[in-house]
């Protein structure tokens, strides 16, 4: 069973992991149709949509159910059954090769990206999807603007691209840190005070020229909080098989939380659009996040209304003359 939060908080509307009374609800039996129309409504609530008046203080680190151990097998069941429906969408994106998704992923150190990328692409054809992971730039790179190296890393039609991290890190970390941006080879009259205004019109451009080529943006910030983070982090040093993953950079970072939560919020602000929305997923509970994540990707596939190519008349007696000789091989 789920317990209730207080009633003082937000409440959601209907769910893929949704509340029947105080118990989650089995959703593996579900038609493909009332799925999808289940993930369209879950999602909604993370979508930002149009961010002009978008504030982050009003989205929880939290989902708002509570949820116990006894409830993981079915939240796994979910996500199982999201993926199942994820994995038949992206088939049919493939075979009709017109449209390309990105999937965009930026949050705080430990949030939980690479879990999320792993869980819910775990069902999708290899051939059907590529993943990048962005880090400090390199040399070439620097060489170039700083839409160049997401630019050559995008997908093609018919594939879904996942972007761990993007160009979104030159209006975050470079802006936190603006020492980044000085050391960069940007010729210095352009790095005025207008450079993030700037930036974020370009990037909005970009996107919506991305949109008017055929490839849909859907993007998600991990929403964790400084306290699940410092538990994410004390759990990475003391597994060993852990420690690859955590370097003093990221516990610097920390000290830095409040400037990368204004630098969040106004990037949010400033891109999410309805052909392009963010999606502030609550990240401090690991196997919700991934349900909300499955959920929206499902629902931006869906609305793209994918199908299998149509086959002529010409072509299916084709393939039944073919049939009919393999038939009669002896």
């Amino acid at each position: 069973m789920a317990r209730k939060k207080k009633s003082s908080e937000k409440k959601s509307p209907g769910k893929v992991v949704s509340t029947t009374g105080s118990k989650l609800e089995d959703i593996s039996k579900l038609s493909r149709k009332e799925l999808k129309e289940r993930a369209r409504k879950f999602s909604k609530q993370y979508c930002v949509g149009d961010g002009a008046d978008f504030q982050l203080k009003k989205y929880s680190t939290d989902p708002n159910i509570d949820l116990g151990p006894e409830d993981k097998p079915l939240m796994k069941l979910t996500l199982e059954t999201g993926v199942e429906a994820l994995a038949e969408l992206q088939d049919k994106m493939y075979a009709q090769d017109k449209w390309s998704l990105l999937v965009i992923f930026q949050a705080m150190d430990a949030a939980g990206k690479d879990g999320a990328i792993k869980h819910v692409m775990s069902g999708i054809n290899p051939q059907g999807c590529q993943v990048t992971a962005f880090k400090a730039p390199s040399a070439e790179e620097l060489d170039h603007d700083y839409l160049w190296r997401c630019q050559k890393n995008m997908p093609e039609r018919g594939r879904i691209g996942i972007f761990n991290r993007s160009y979104y890190e030159d209006v975050l970390v470079v802006r936190v840190h603006e020492s980044i941006l000085h050391a960069s080879k940007l010729p210095e009259e352009l790095a005025t005070p207008d450079i993030w205004k700037n930036r974020f019109k370009d990037i909005r451009n970009y996107e919506k020229y991305l949109s008017r080529n055929g490839t849909r943006i859907i993007k998600f910030f991990l929403n964790v909080s400084k306290k699940e983070q410092k538990k994410r982090f004390i759990e990475r040093i003391d597994n060993p098989e852990k420690n690859w993953k955590f370097s003093s950079a990221d516990a610097k970072e920390r000290n830095y939380w409040g400037d990368y939560m204004k630098s969040y919020e106004a990037m949010i602000r400033n891109t999410s659009t309805r052909e392009s929305p963010w999606y502030v997923v609550p990240a401090d509970n690991k196997s919700f996040a991934r349900i909300v994540i499955v959920s929206a990707i499902v629902n931006a596939m869906d609305e793209l209304n994918l199908a299998y190519p149509r086959v002529s008349k010409e072509k299916i007696a084709e393939l039944k003359t073919i049939k009919q000789a393999l038939l009669d091989e002896k």
